[in-house]
């Protein structure tokens, strides 16, 4: 369990650089450059997930409550629109437009929706982690930016090839799932 609390701390730990400590990151870039600290940025994050993938695999689970099942489908959906507000977050969307932070409001939702659906301590630890940096992170950011300037709406073909994009990205997380968390999904 040690190695999922550590990925995740690094996880956080390196995104809430920009948010809350801008100083650390100006000196990161003046020391690194722009190419410096996004390879930096990168490294850091490629090593939590791997911390938080090995952590996930040798902690033991023990369970702490008994997910509904009457919450699956509806965690399915939530997932679905989960990874559709991360894509949106990358690609100008209608959707952009409604939810200052779209990828972060995926991330809260992918997490709630795998505490609806599980109930060991290793979920809790990860999903509700996720969820719960994600919603600092969203405070800290609007801090740091104050007022949302919100972009133009793009065409529908825009938000369609963006729908099949999440839509596809869902296939492949369904496909690797078992692969990289050990488990079925439900």
């Amino acid at each position: 369990m040690a190695l999922l609390v550590l990925g995740i701390l690094v996880f956080a730990g390196i995104h809430f650089i920009p948010s809350l400590a801008p100083g650390l990151k100006a000196s990161w870039l003046g020391r690194l450059g722009e190419n410096g600290y996004k390879g930096t940025f990168a490294l850091l994050v490629l090593a939590s997930f791997a911390l938080i993938i090995a952590g996930w695999r040798s902690a033991q689970p023990e369970f702490l409550y008994t997910p509904s099942l009457a919450l699956r489908h509806p965690a399915m959906l939530l997932l679905v629109v989960a990874f559709l507000l991360m894509v949106v977050s990358s690609r100008n969307s209608r959707l952009s437009l409604l939810i200052r932070h779209p990828q972060l409001t995926g991330v809260t939702l992918w997490g709630v929706a795998h505490l609806l659906l599980n109930g060991d301590n290793r979920s809790l630890v990860l999903f509700g982690g996720m969820a719960v940096w994600a919603l600092v992170e969203m405070i800290t950011i609007n801090r740091r930016d104050g007022v949302w300037v919100k972009g133009a709406a793009p065409s529908w073909g825009a938000e369609i090839v963006t729908l099949v994009i999440a839509l596809v990205i869902v296939a492949v997380v369904v496909k690797i799932h078992p692969w990289l968390s050990g488990m079925p999904v439900v």
